[in-house]
């Protein structure tokens, strides 16, 4: 229990603004895919890219991160492997079901969904946008109210 209020501590004390995508690390372990895998995982892009939602159950106020498999390949032909979270740690909460994917030439991908921030008092809903280039690999991520 110190552990947890510690981390709420320290969500408390940071400003909800560096949302990121990072390399993949713990939080993408396969048993952290939220269950039922059958309602939080979706392909797009003829299967290239896969998206996940991930619930690593601590810390509890930022447990959700989303995941993304996409191209570019590496040498050994594997694809990169992102999550996407909030402030170094991942979401108060996720909505996987509102989802919703659109394609720009200009941008690539972009992905939008409802998330949940958490400022140290209360969980606020937010859109989260981020979009991914599969030729670069770029993902870039912001959140609105």
């Amino acid at each position: 229990m110190k552990a947890i209020a510690v981390c709420l501590g320290l969500l408390a004390a940071a400003p909800v603004v560096a949302q990121e995508a990072v390399p993949c690390d713990w939080p993408a372990r396969a048993d952290n895919i939220a269950e039922p895998w059958e309602e939080n995982t979706r392909t797009f892009a003829e299967g290239k890219v896969r998206l996940a939602l991930l619930d690593t159950a601590e810390p509890a106020a930022a447990a959700f991160h989303v995941f993304v498999l996409s191209p570019p390949y590496d040498e050994l032909g594997l694809r990169q492997c992102r999550t996407i979270g909030l402030n170094g740690m991942g979401f108060a909460g996720a909505d996987f079901g509102s989802l919703q994917a659109a394609y720009d030439p200009a941008v690539g991908l972009i992905f939008t969904m409802t998330v949940q921030v958490y400022d140290g008092m209360d969980y606020t809903p937010r859109t989260l946008r981020f979009t991914l280039n599969q030729a670069t690999g770029a993902i870039g991520a912001q959140l609105s109210p």
